[in-house]
């Protein structure tokens, strides 16, 4: 987990919402801690002064990222209780969290373990927290299908929503419940 130093007027916030647009934007490899300080509107050095390294910062985005989507993913579960509907209810919120006008999911999406090998554990560890849940909800349909690739499956469609998806066409609540209908009802047969 990455430790952010506390104080009065902390400004690590403003450094973690710079380095979620930039690292989703650019990619975490041609982000420079001196941009991140731009973009944040401080000096060079100050970002160290909040983290010790840019991977650091990336974990501390990570983890807020992952905060966000577990968060709207559980809110959305709350109340629903057949398991089909709890599915689609999920699919909602990750969907909803990525397509969120905040750059911290896109960084989750986007700047995957193998790409900073120095705290590719860490952020593995991070994403099988959140996959826990869906393991969970794939577990109770009881279906006789690969659970992995199912959660693969769904988390893969929905993430790829950041690239295809204009409001005003679709919501999240109706693209959640298409891709649950295609599993329910498989094309072509009805």
């Amino acid at each position: 987990m990455a430790q952010i130093n506390q104080r009065e007027n902390n400004r690590a916030a403003e450094l973690l919402d710079a380095a979620a647009v930039l690292f989703a934007e650019q990619g975490y490899a041609r982000t420079t801690i001196r941009e991140v300080s731009s973009a944040a509107g401080m000096g060079p050095g100050s970002a160290y002064y909040h983290f010790s390294s840019k991977a650091d910062m990336l974990l501390a985005v990570y983890e807020q990222g992952v905060r966000n989507v577990t968060g709207e993913v559980i809110r959305r579960l709350d109340g629903v209780e057949a398991p089909w509907d709890r599915l689609a209810a999920a699919l909602e919120g990750h969907i909803a969290a990525v397509l969120a006008p905040t750059a911290y999911a896109r960084v989750i999406v986007t700047v995957l373990p193998g790409d900073v090998p120095d705290v590719a554990d860490d952020l593995r560890r991070q994403r099988d927290a959140y996959e826990l849940v869906w393991k969970g909800l794939i577990g109770e349909l009881g279906t006789a299908v690969d659970g992995d690739l199912l959660r693969l499956f769904l988390l893969g469609a929905a993430n790829s929503t950041q690239i295809w998806f204009h409001p005003g066409t679709q919501t999240p609540t109706e693209i959640a419940g298409a891709f649950v209908e295609f599993l329910r009802q498989p094309l072509g047969q009805s």
